[in-house]
This record gives C-alpha cells, sequence and structure tokens, in this order.
C-alpha cells in the first residue's frame, strides 16, 4: 500500500502561479505524475516523471506546467505557470510501480478565476 499526500491546490486569478506537491509513502523505482478532472469531463494525464527524470506533459500544458521530482523526499511537483480558466478542475497525484500497482491520491482543487 502506498499512501499519497496532495498540497497546494486553491484559488487564483487567470495568468497567475500555483505550485502542487505530492508526498509518497515509499520511495521505490515509479513513475509519479498529475491528473487533473473538471466538471462532465473524463480524468486526464497532466505530466509525469520516472524516477530517473524522463518527464511527458499534456500538449494543453506544454511551456506552462513543469513537473519535478525529489527521489530522497519522496515527492513529486507541479508548478504551474500562466494558468487560464481551462486549467480549472481537481488535480490528483499518481504513482505507479512495477509490482505495486497504481495509487492515487485525494485529490486538490485548482480554481482559475477571470
Amino acid at each position: 500500500q502506498v499512501q499519497l499526500v496532495e498540497s497546494g491546490g486553491g484559488l487564483v486569478q487567470d495568468g497567475g502561479s500555483l505550485r502542487l506537491s505530492c508526498a509518497a509513502s515509499t520511495s521505490i523505482f515509479s513513475i509519479m505524475g498529475w491528473y487533473r478532472q473538471a466538471p462532465g469531463k473524463p480524468r486526464e494525464l497532466v505530466a509525469r516523471i520516472t524516477s530517473s527524470g524522463t518527464m511527458y506533459y499534456a500538449d494543453s500544458v506544454k511551456g506552462r506546467f513543469t513537473i519535478s521530482r525529489d527521489n530522497a523526499k519522496k515527492s513529486v511537483y507541479l508548478q504551474m505557470n500562466s494558468l487560464k480558466l481551462e486549467d480549472t478542475a481537481v488535480y490528483y497525484c499518481n504513482f505507479w510501480a512495477l509490482g505495486f500497482g497504481n495509487y492515487w491520491g485525494q485529490g486538490t482543487q485548482v480554481t482559475v478565476s477571470s
């Protein structure tokens, strides 16, 4: 069992910035990432990063969001800049590791206002 604790969501104006953090209870080799789900829409991948630092971004956030991780702190971060109204969603931290399975954080609300 892997526990994920998220923090950093909130309300921000259009064009503003927020930083999300997610701490895992294990430091094994894994892929960690962020997904988001807006009302009435399916959950979508925003960005993910492997333990070795390979990153992936959804086209909608490229150039605005940056994912990073600190393996010593068992944490992953999502720096979100130039936020848009359409970025409003519940953001979920995700952890996947071979032999451990797939885990989700509790979700943190990000609301971008005009």
